[in-house]
Formats: C-alpha cells, sequence, structure tokens
C-alpha cells in the first residue's frame, strides 16, 4: 500500500480548518509534560518559526497573540513537529514560567472522575492570577 507524500514525504504540507486553523499542542521539551493546545493561523505559526517564541490566533478575541506578552511565561520552540497527515502542530518549548493563564502549570490540571461526571484537581496552583494578569 502507497501511502499519501503528505504522510511519509518531507514536504511541509499543512492542513488548516476552513477558518484557517491549526490546532497546537504545547509540548514542555526537558519533562514531556503537555502544557496547552491552542490555535495557529499561518501567520503565528510563520512568527513561532522565525522567532522561536510560541504565537497563537484566538478564536474568540479573533486576534493574534504571543504566549507569555502579558505574563511573562514565554515559551520558547526549540522544535516543530507535526503528525502523520499534517493536521497538528506539535511545539516542543522551554517554557518559561507556567503555561496555564488560571495559575497552573499545565492547561491539564484536572482529570476526570471515573463516574465521567465530575472533575478532580491533579495539580497545585503555582501562580495567583491576579497577580499576573493585573487588569
Amino acid at each position: 500500500m502507497a501511502l499519501p507524500e503528505r504522510e511519509t514525504g518531507t514536504a511541509l504540507d499543512l492542513k488548516f480548518t476552513d477558518e484557517g486553523l491549526i490546532p497546537a499542542i504545547v509540548q514542555d521539551i526537558d519533562t514531556g509534560e503537555v502544557l496547552m493546545m491552542a490555535w495557529m493561523n499561518r501567520d503565528a505559526l510563520e512568527l513561532t518559526l522565525r522567532g522561536k517564541k510560541a504565537a497563537f490566533y484566538s478564536r474568540s478575541r479573533k486576534k493574534f497573540w504571543i504566549k507569555g506578552e502579558s505574563s511573562g511565561h514565554v515559551q520558547e520552540v526549540v522544535e516543530a513537529r507535526v503528525d502523520c497527515d499534517q493536521d497538528v502542530i506539535l511545539l516542543r518549548c522551554r517554557s518559561h514560567g507556567p503555561a496555564c493563564h488560571v495559575g497552573f502549570q499545565s492547561c491539564f490540571y484536572r482529570a476526570i472522575e471515573a463516574d465521567g461526571q465530575t472533575l478532580k484537581f491533579a495539580a497545585e496552583r503555582v501562580f495567583d492570577p491576579d497577580e499576573v494578569y493585573k487588569k
């Protein structure tokens, strides 16, 4: 069975959504921990690759943003990867501070309970968002 060039070749051929976005997962390069997921448009991806700082596109605010621009918690991109069918980006980063805007190291700080209805905390808050994001 011959696999498509997109899946086995070396040409970058990303599959963006109809809205021009692609999901990006951010992983701590030293620990392997998944820190967050956000969306990127072409401009955010190009800036990320060129500047080595994670940049994203906010669907709710309809604007581009650079991780750490308000908090100082910059994510230095060491390596960018794509999944097998090039519809997800993996940013392997050195994080200069916590990733989550509500005060946790990772945005994945809660686990689903066995009942499938409730959540439990799987991590401790590491900073007070009111102190970092003075509104």
